[in-house]
């Protein structure tokens, strides 16, 4: 039996193809399999903080009168032994009870010890977090998915809790911070921060959360231009704020160059929202502090003018969401920032009809 050439080549292509997806295949099972190794170390690092956290506590509670003593152990006794799904709970309530304390009565070295560990444990979630957001993303994928690459290994969760403050100057700082960004729209970015980070503080970003008269949201989709972070995500509008720009100015001005919508700052309604994350994104390490307006407006297509050369590399799509395909998006394993946009749109329609005044409060 001869064989003619076009056979030939469609064998050779279907071989080439068949050799392609194996290899494609392997090497996303091993990239998975490493990234579930990265999030259990890195849990087991978390759960290491969050202990000594607790032994931190347990040894202020000898230092308080008997009840106090007696629900500050408790409290600790309970976040540790605690176990998923009940941890966080736990860990909050641990929170809750140490905030309860009155920080002029712990001793300076102690407090010293409790400020240490506290920062042991916001590094340690947020190490943990970025993992689970890069398992997710990968694990997600829908090829992923139907050849079971991820085999009998779950999909993490992310870890989220009250951090713990004692100390009185960061309080203070804290409390400076939002009632700078709770001033509204015309507010400042927060004294002591920097827009870009060159002082060390967090990189501050105002963001929109534009909605249309359904309540559909406007996101972007875009990726890692490093390659470094894998999946792509979805986020509203919005970007870094610069020297001497105020929070609702940058707002306005990022809605310009990325949508080529032009309004002035004084319509946008909030900040509503504050979040504040630890992530890799092309090549670097960011700390950022994001603040959250909105703005209800007619739908649009998007015509951005002012993009910058990264920012046209990573940015690949626009779309208008209903809160069920916000949710759908996250449910697949898509990551969408700020998490819980599908539950927060509720919140956020409230405040754009004037129905709700603007309370600004921390969401992840």
């Amino acid at each position: 039996m001869t064989l003619s050439a076009t056979t030939i080549l469609v064998i050779g292509v279907v071989l080439l193809v068949l050799i392609a997806a194996g290899v494609w295949a392997y090497t996303a099972a091993n990239r998975l399999d490493r990234l579930h190794v990265r999030t259990d170390l890195a849990r087991q690092s978390l759960d290491a903080a969050l202990g000594r956290r607790a032994l931190v506590v347990r040894t202020l509670a000898l230092d308080l009168p008997g009840p106090a003593a007696a629900a500050l152990s408790a409290a600790a006794t309970r976040a540790e032994r605690a176990e998923a799904p009940d941890s966080e709970s736990a860990q909050n309530a641990l929170a809750a009870a140490l905030a309860g304390i009155d920080p002029d009565r712990i001793r300076p070295a102690l407090r010293a010890e409790i400020a240490d560990a506290e920062a042991r444990v916001t590094i340690a979630r947020r190490f943990y977090n970025d993992a689970v957001r890069a398992t997710r993303a990968l694990q997600g994928r829908r090829l992923v998915r139907w050849l079971h690459l991820a085999g009998t290994a779950e999909m993490p969760e992310y870890f989220n809790i009250i951090e713990i403050v004692t100390d009185p100057e960061i309080t203070a700082a804290r409390a400076a911070d939002d009632a700078a960004a709770a001033a509204g729209a015309a507010g400042a970015a927060p004294h002591g921060t920097a827009p870009d980070g060159e002082t060390g503080g967090p990189r501050v970003s105002a963001r929109v959360v534009l909605l249309d008269r359904e309540d559909r949201v406007l996101l972007l989709r875009g990726a890692d231009p490093a390659g470094q972070s894998p999946g792509e995500f979805w986020f509203t509008c919005g970007g870094g704020v610069e020297p001497g720009e105020e929070l609702a100015e940058a707002a306005a001005r990022e809605l310009e160059e990325e949508l080529g919508l032009e309004i002035t700052p004084d319509r946008l309604i909030g900040p509503l929202w504050r979040r504040r994350s630890l992530f890799t994104f092309d090549g670097a390490l960011l700390d950022s502090e994001e603040y959250f307006f909105v703005l209800r407006v007619d739908g649009f297509v998007p015509d951005p003018h002012g993009l910058t050369e990264r920012e046209q590399r990573f940015l690949l799509e626009y779309r208008w969401c209903a809160a069920d395909e916000v949710r759908a998006l996250a449910a697949a394993g898509t990551e969408v920032y700020p998490q819980d946009l599908g539950e927060l749109l509720t919140d956020a329609a409230a405040h754009a009809d004037g129905t709700r005044s603007p309370v600004l409060r921390t969401v992840r």
